[in-house]
């Protein structure tokens, strides 16, 4: 990861991979903004709990600091993927466009958010990865939608819950290894009988593997050790910070 100061106001993330220069993308995180204990401070998401005028807030203060009008989802843990739409909030889990300064735009708190562009910065796409959603296809789904050839598509993959923190049932595990053999690799025995501990990223690029996408980067920042973002399995009552990809200008 590196940061941008000149553009980021806080200790807000940019993803570090090769995306044209006119697609931007941004991680926010908790500090700094007007939501009180337990969202301090800078939570975006109005499911939670929080006072909604201090949620919207946030909200405004993000579109005039990345210049740019974020879209934002009803995520149900689906598949279901829609164009970025800012005159409504639509269900789904993932969005696209090839509008400009219009953000697609995930909220999470351990799930794992997924950006996505092609190498000409046509499109953009963010998928909200949790595990329900990846086993529902999400991500097979959003690469479908960018309506780009698979190995021209570049994705990102933002903080989540780590390796370490992340333990499921064998129920869970069976429904990856049925759908690909590989994520047999995802899982190491927890110390807890019949429990596992379940690598997200490993099973993200699995399936982006499989759907033609090679051009994969990010992992490793963990929401739960992590204390800039937002973590439901650190706490449960919690805010919910926001990965946004959209474009800044024309393709060349």
């Amino acid at each position: 990861m590196k940061k941008d100061p000149a553009a980021l106001p806080f200790d807000w993330l940019v993803p570090n991979w090769p995306a044209p220069q006119h697609v931007r993308a941004c991680v926010t995180t908790s500090s700094a903004g007007n939501s009180e204990s337990p969202f301090a401070a800078f939570n975006l998401g109005e499911h939670v709990g929080d006072a909604l005028e201090q949620v919207q807030r946030n909200r405004e203060y993000l579109a005039q600091a990345l210049g740019c009008q974020p879209t934002w989802l009803n995520q149900v843990h689906g598949d279901c993927v829609v164009e970025a739409d800012a005159t409504q909030v639509l269900t789904a889990d993932a969005s696209v466009t090839g509008s400009q300064n219009l953000a697609c735009c995930i909220m999470s708190a351990d799930c794992l958010p997924v950006l996505l562009t092609d190498q000409a910065g046509r499109c953009v796409a963010a998928a909200h990865a949790g595990w329900r959603s990846l086993a529902a296809g999400i991500l097979e789904n959003t690469v479908a939608s960018m309506q780009v050839a698979p190995e021209r598509v570049l994705a990102w993959m933002g903080p989540a819950i780590g390796p370490a923190a992340f333990e499921v049932g064998a129920e869970v595990r069976d429904t990856f290894i049925a759908q690909h053999a590989l994520a047999e690799h995802a899982f190491v025995p927890s110390v807890n009988p019949e429990r596992w501990m379940a690598d997200i990223y490993h099973l993200a690029r699995i399936r982006l593997n499989a759907c033609g996408v090679t051009a994969i980067y990010g992992g490793g920042l963990c929401t739960v050790t992590d204390p800039r973002f937002y973590s439901y399995r650190r706490q449960a009552v919690t805010g919910r910070f926001a990965s946004l990809i959209w474009l800044a200008g024309p393709a060349s």
